[in-house]
């Protein structure tokens, strides 16, 4: 009796952080709101540093779980008119942010210029607020996204983000005036001469996520913050991993 009880003290069940490989209070956006498009851009080279960031394992949306069913929600209120929130990038670990903060001191690395920050010289981008030291993605709750129709994907133009639609690097997203990450002042939310198509597009964007707990940032109409964020004081530097790895 004594072996079984001791036997049976051992025996504790894992919490769900061990379960997922994720810290507490963390998940796969996947497993929350599946139907939400995922194109993690800084998994690939399809960004402004023409390559993965560090840190980046995956091509996997990661979230505290407050946010996730934020977003979820988000999702099903815009699902039955056929549109579907399209996520960029969700938790940021702080080594990638210190990847792309090393990246914008490297003035000979400027393969992407052309596309991202055409008209934005490379050294202001941490002084003129695109790029920070310390991301509020770090913190698990922040996410960059679009609203598509269902169904659409990114075509194959690739010009600059701040061109017209059909010739601006195309993100597979309702027109928003500019491609996602362009470093440019034409991505300000309320930003002069992006048409009126754009403007609408942004104001349904910003308000959906403001009815679902999100605040907007001014200088990236894509930007969004949970208000009430459950680890507002905290950084964290675990990988994006894909679901079951650890």
């Amino acid at each position: 009796m004594r072996l079984a009880l001791l036997l049976a003290a051992l025996i504790v069940p894992l919490p769900a952080a061990a379960e997922t490989g994720l810290p507490e209070g963390f998940v796969h956006l996947a497993e929350v709101a599946p139907t939400i498009r995922q194109d993690i851009r800084y998994a690939g080279a399809r960004n402004f540093l023409g390559r993965p960031v560090a840190f980046y394992l995956a091509g996997e949306c990661i979230l505290t779980r407050r946010a996730a069913e934020a977003l979820s929600r988000a999702q099903a209120e815009i699902a039955p008119r056929g549109l579907t929130l399209v996520v960029w990038d969700c938790y940021r670990p702080a080594g990638a942010v210190a990847d792309m903060m090393a990246w914008t001191r490297d003035a000979a690395d400027q393969r992407m210029k052309a596309i991202f920050y055409p008209s934005v010289d490379k050294a202001r981008l941490s002084l003129d607020g695109y790029l920070s030291s310390r991301s509020t993605h770090s913190r698990g709750s922040t996410v960059d996204l679009g609203i598509a129709r269902v169904g659409a994907v990114p075509g194959s133009a690739s010009g600059a983000c701040t061109a017209a639609t059909g010739q601006r690097l195309d993100d597979g997203v309702l027109d928003f005036g500019t491609s996602y990450d362009c470093f440019d002042p034409r991505a300000h939310v309320r930003a002069p001469g992006i048409g009126r198509e754009a403007a609408a597009n942004r104001a349904m964007l910003a308000s959906l996520m403001q009815r679902n707990g999100f605040r907007a940032y001014a200088k990236e109409w894509w930007h969004f913050q949970l208000v009430h964020e459950p680890f507002p004081g905290r950084s964290f530097d675990f990988p994006v991993m894909r679901r079951g790895q650890r």
